[in-house]
């Protein structure tokens, strides 16, 4: 994973998404007649980090998929001059506007190539994209005329819910101006969500493992990131739910003694959903685990499960995996 170590069929996705890309989309601008946009200058505070806006940025690099996601969501790949750090393949829906966007690294750049795309705005999907000691750090960019954002899971305390989807999806929006985009496509989210949430109503929860990578220990999902309430909302109890970030490590003694009853596989990178299985089903450590000796697995694609705009379409797909016969 890009942030720390490094698909299901996106087809159900598309629709949500895409409904943000429809010819009815509002205007990227609303300018007074003397020019400038309306709704400026616009502060916001983004993880302690507060950033007055005098108009919205015109030169962005965003950096990891799941960002570069709600910028094409809400239509704004003209905006962009440069992106990196890919997880998984891009939604289709947005294949063709990615493809005009110089990809300027196939992980982060330098700070000498960041520089060279000339940003005025750089938008980081987790943490290691502002790493200080790559010259990337937020000070440093603002030391040399950028503004930056992190995406809001990664802010330094609190869990992540989809209120902060929402809210990181309309801070974008009325950074660039889009404002109505954003509103579009939170009220799209919305009915997504509300539909899994009817068809899961009165469903007992199942207990679940997320297996994203490890061998000595288990890499999972804790209790602060998106992915935990996408198991909850999905019809699920992360058995994790109580590793105080969003992932961390846990000792296979812990997994066996929490008996999950399906484990969920991050696929992502080079080591397949069938490499990661079998890592599983062949550990005798785990063979009295439920989810083991029941074979039960369900498979989600990394990028669905970060705070970015795949979660509504996400928490369905999870859902049916959980609860087949929903």
């Amino acid at each position: 994973m890009s942030w720390r170590r490094p698909l299901l069929p996106a087809l159900a996705l598309v629709p949500l998404l895409a409904a943000c890309s429809s010819p009815a989309t509002p205007p990227a601008s609303s300018a007074k007649p003397g020019g400038t946009a309306q709704g400026f200058p616009y502060t916001v505070d983004n993880c302690g980090v507060k950033t007055t806006y005098q108009a919205p940025p015109k030169r962005v690099v965003t950096m990891n998929q799941h960002v570069t996601e709600v910028m094409l969501a809400l239509d704004l790949e003209k905006s962009l001059v440069g992106t990196a750090y890919l997880d998984d393949e891009v939604l289709p829906a947005y294949k063709q506007a990615y493809d005009s966007v110089p990809v300027l690294a196939k992980e982060y750049p330098s700070k000498e190539a960041l520089l060279a795309a000339n940003p005025d705005f750089v938008y980081g999907g987790y943490a290691s994209a502002f790493d200080a000691k790559d010259g990337r750090g937020r000070d440093d960019l603002k030391k040399s005329g950028i503004s930056t954002r992190l995406n809001i899971e990664y802010c330094p305390s609190g869990s992540t819910s989809v209120d902060d989807l929402y809210r990181e999806v309309r801070e974008i929006g009325r950074t660039f101006d889009v404002g109505a985009r954003a509103e579009a496509w939170t009220r799209e989210a919305r009915t997504t969500l509300a539909a899994t949430e009817k068809r899961l109503k009165g469903t007992p929860p199942v207990s679940v493992f997320v297996y994203d990578s490890g061998d000595k220990t288990a890499f999972t999902a804790g209790g602060k990131g998106i992915g935990n309430e996408l198991i909850t909302r999905a019809g699920g109890k992360n058995v994790f739910s109580d590793l105080d970030k969003a992932f961390g490590d846990a000792t296979w003694e812990q997994v066996v003694d929490r008996r999950p009853e399906v484990i969920v596989i991050y696929d992502y990178g080079t080591t397949t959903v069938e490499q990661k299985k079998k890592r599983l089903l062949d550990d005798p450590v785990l063979k009295d685990v439920p989810a083991i000796k029941n074979r039960r697995f369900a498979v989600m694609p990394l990028s669905d499960t970060v705070l970015g705009v795949r979660v509504p379409a996400a928490v369905d797909k999870l859902a049916a995996q959980l609860h087949p016969a929903r």
